[in-house]
């Protein structure tokens, strides 16, 4: 990948950054809406590095369409993991109440805490792999629309064509979500700054992802 560790440091060459920041941060708390605009800039910030220009782009309610289609494929994808997991835990919730009422049946019981093992451990890989296809699915969704996003096939084969980048835009990205969350450590305040600036460095990661796929194809 591309000078992937500028990703940290490329949204404060803009002068005017901490000012597009704060404005997209603070959009950012408006339930819903706030993070459709936020998925949307984030989009226009990956044109402005395919066109060369290391400026984020200007902070403002403007990104809502262009947010849009990448919100309900990612709505999509947790909501398909939320029921693979719920198809493991409900059962073990319902075995625990049953058993509670009277009796309990070791038997069962220990079936009960497997599903529930089960559940947790779907859960936390199905989204650690939905974070190392993110890459794929924002470039799948960006051109195609929702329905590129959902062509998992599609998804995937991206994915797949270069293993080293996936892993290591995963990994940046994991990295850029532990950024997003560093300000609610410093009393909640800071997370109107680094949600929006973890959006910018998600942005070179998903571009530097991008210029390898491109590469690996080529080859």
């Amino acid at each position: 990948m591309e000078r992937v560790t500028d990703a940290f440091v490329w949204p404060v060459r803009d002068p005017q950054w901490p000012g597009k920041v704060l404005i997209i941060g603070l959009i950012l708390l408006i339930p819903i809406a706030g993070q459709i605009n936020g998925l949307g800039w984030m989009l226009a910030a990956l044109d402005r590095l395919r066109a060369g220009e290391e400026r984020l782009p200007p902070a403002n309610f403007g990104y809502l369409s262009r947010g849009i289609r990448l919100f309900v494929v990612q709505l999509v994808y947790g909501a398909v993991l939320l029921l693979i997991v719920a198809l493991f835990y409900l059962p073990a919730v319902l075995l625990f109440l049953h058993e509670g009422r009277g009796r309990a049946d070791v038997g069962l019981i220990s079936f009960g805490l497997l599903l529930n093992l089960l559940a947790l451990s779907v859960g936390s890989l199905g989204g650690l792999a939905l974070n190392f296809l993110s890459p794929s699915i924002v470039l799948a969704t960006d051109s195609g629309g929702i329905a590129g996003g959902l062509r998992i096939r599609d998804v995937v084969r991206r994915a797949r064509a270069s293993i080293t980048n996936t892993l290591i835009a995963g990994l940046m990205l994991i990295a850029a979500s532990f950024i997003g969350s560093l300000g609610s450590i410093a009393c909640v305040i800071g997370i109107v700054f680094t949600l929006a600036y973890s959006l910018a460095i998600q942005a070179w990661i998903i571009r530097s992802f991008e210029i390898g796929a491109g590469a690996t194809s080529a080859a």
